[in-house]
């Protein structure tokens, strides 16, 4: 099975055929993972995350592919169970750890071979399999955080993988049970002690890990997608706002607003699988889609439709990562293949004042969804104030008995005395 490399450089293109995984039977491409130091290497998870379709003989291996010789893996990591996430340590690119599918987190040094160093122990791991990790900025350079549809985060120290350091239920009731499965995450070394997690239910969970208490570890929720959350990141240049994609949309969103997202893709007509930033144009992000298409959003060029989609491949791509140079991208498809994308310039440089262009257009969207939130809230608090008004409340309908007989007898008597005196009247004017 082949996959083709292509590249965008001033509307041209080129392409060169490389391998993608070499197995006979073909596993999907999960997670990919960067060389920290530069665009040499890249880490790619390979696994089976449809039950139906694993057989007891697929193989177990990921690879790390080298971009120059890409007819045969740089080297291959051979976990106890198929890995599902994988991550360079941007402090040490010789060690890297990955997320298994039967919820264990596996840890490696490339100089001592294709076995794990260490494992976490199965007892102390997620339930489910572990669908993100993400290594934390810390003086060791060793902690890193996971999520699971098991509905927990844990935080580790890959030098001692026992029993993680930390625990968090993704309970919102607050009841200390899961309620919420994870996903995807978002760490921000600007901020070391805040984190995001998306869940399988739709919804993005803002949350501080040095807060007082676990219950008020999660700090904010928002709602917008009618699925899984697969990708979750903070714009590198505004940190303040964060991009998700879940069903057929990519949203952007404002840590000031938690009811509704201040901008939105169109829903297409297929499914969006992964979506990311870039690390170099404030404005310019990519999502990946189950047609095989991948889209470039540059909102300094327009905002309702992609500026760029590019048919990769004819099944479905399932993940992409983008390098930190900001000039390569790559895509992994259903069937194990990945695509290397060369960005043309004008993606991979900064335009003039795009920075400046993007503050405007942030700060624009969120005062029009705030005011729009602001008479929403006016227009219910109308509305149930009228309703209010129109109802009667059950006390007002309830009379007592004996005070209706007590008002009869008073108008009954007062009707008869009335009738008395205008006959006596009429009496004595007869009389005269």
């Amino acid at each position: 099975m082949f996959l083709l490399v292509l590249c965008v450089i001033s509307k041209q293109w080129y392409q060169r055929r490389v391998r993608g995984d070499p197995n006979e039977l073909k596993r999907t491409a999960t997670n990919i993972s960067w060389y920290p130091d530069n665009a040499q290497k890249l880490a790619v998870a390979y696994s089976v995350l449809e039950f139906q379709r694993s057989s007891p003989g697929m193989c177990m291996d990921s690879y790390i592919w080298d971009v120059e010789s890409p007819n045969k893996p740089d080297m291959a990591l051979k976990p106890i169970s198929p890995l599902v996430c994988i991550e360079y340590n941007p402090k040490d690119p010789h060690c890297l750890v990955g997320g298994q599918y039967n919820g264990q987190l596996a840890f490696w040094d490339t100089r001592k071979g294709s076995q794990p160093i260490e494992v976490s122990a199965i007892s102390a791991s997620h339930s489910d399999p572990l669908y993100k990790v993400i290594f934390l900025t810390s003086k060791t350079g060793t902690e890193c955080f996971t999520t699971s549809t098991d509905g927990q985060v844990l935080w580790w120290d890959i030098r001692k993988m026992s029993e993680p350091t930390e625990t968090l239920i993704l309970d919102i009731t607050k009841k200390e049970k899961p309620t919420l499965g994870g996903i995807s995450l978002e760490y921000e070394s600007t901020m070391p002690t805040k984190f995001m997690v998306g869940t399988e239910q739709g919804t993005i969970l803002s949350c501080n890990r040095k807060a007082k208490s676990p219950a008020d570890r999660i700090v904010a929720s928002f709602s917008g997608h009618y699925g899984p959350v697969y990708a979750l990141q903070r714009n590198p240049f505004f940190p303040k706002n964060f991009l998700t994609v879940g069903d057929w949309t990519a949203r952007i969103w404002s840590e000031d607003l938690r009811d509704s997202s201040i901008m939105w893709t169109k829903f297409h007509n297929s499914y969006l699988t992964d979506g990311c930033w870039s690390p170099v144009r404030p404005a310019v992000f990519f999502t990946s889609r189950m047609d095989g298409c991948l889209d470039v959003w540059d909102y300094m060029f327009k905002q309702n439709d992609p500026t760029l989609s590019l048919q990769v491949c004819d099944e479905a791509l399932n993940c992409l990562r983008i390098q930190e140079g900001g000039s390569l991208m790559a895509c992994g498809s259903h069937s194990g293949n990945i695509t290397l994308l060369e960005l043309s310039e004008s993606l991979s440089q900064q335009q003039r004042n795009e920075k400046a262009s993007v503050t405007q257009i942030f700060e624009r969207e969120t005062k029009r969804e705030k005011i729009l939130e602001s008479r929403y809230r006016e227009l219910k608090l109308k509305e149930r104030a009228r309703s209010q008004q129109e109802e009667k409340s059950p006390e007002d309908d309830e009379e007592n008995p004996e005070e209706l007989v007590e008002e009869a007898e008073k108008n009954f008597w007062f009707t008869v005395e009335q009738e008395k005196a205008g006959i006596e009247k009429k009496e004595r004017e007869a009389e005269k």
